[in-house]
C-alpha cells in the first residue's frame, strides 16, 4: 500500500465515522460517544499527513505513535457502541470497527517497523 492510498484509506474512516454519528439515536449518551468518536477519527489522517512531512525520523515516529494512539480510541469507542441500542443496524459499526483494527495493525507494525530501522526505543 503506497502512503497515499494509506492516507486515502484513514480519511475515509473519518468520514464514514462521522456519517455513523448522524444515525445513532439521540441520547446524551450517543452525543457523548460520538462527538468523541469524531474527534478520535479524524485525527489520524491530519497527523499521518504531519508525520509524512516530519522533519526527523523522531517527528515522523511521534506523529505515527499519535496516529496509532487515536486509532485504538476509535476502535475502542466503536466496540462501547456496538453494545450500545443507539444504532438500528450494527452493520456498519460493525465494518468501521474491523476497519479501525486493520487500521491499528498497520500503525503498530509501522511505529514497530520505523523505531527498529532507526534504533528509536
Amino acid at each position: 500500500m503506497t502512503a497515499d492510498e494509506l492516507e486515502n484509506r484513514l480519511i475515509k474512516f473519518a468520514i464514514d465515522c462521522i456519517k455513523l454519528t448522524s444515525m445513532a439515536k439521540k441520547s446524551y449518551a450517543s452525543y457523548h460517544m460520538n462527538g468523541q468518536l469524531i474527534r478520535s477519527a479524524t485525527s489520524p489522517p491530519l497527523n499521518y499527513s504531519e508525520a509524512r512531512a516530519g522533519e526527523s525520523h523522531r517527528d515522523y515516529i511521534h506523529k505515527m505513535q499519535i496516529c496509532l494512539k487515536e486509532l485504538r480510541e476509535s476502535k475502542t469507542n466503536l466496540k462501547i457502541q456496538v453494545g450500545t441500542d443507539f444504532y438500528e443496524t450494527k452493520e456498519f459499526i460493525e465494518a468501521l470497527l474491523n476497519e479501525a483494527n486493520q487500521l491499528v495493525l498497520i500503525f503498530s507494525k509501522s511505529v514497530s517497523t520505523s523505531k527498529k530501522n532507526n534504533r528509536i526505543v
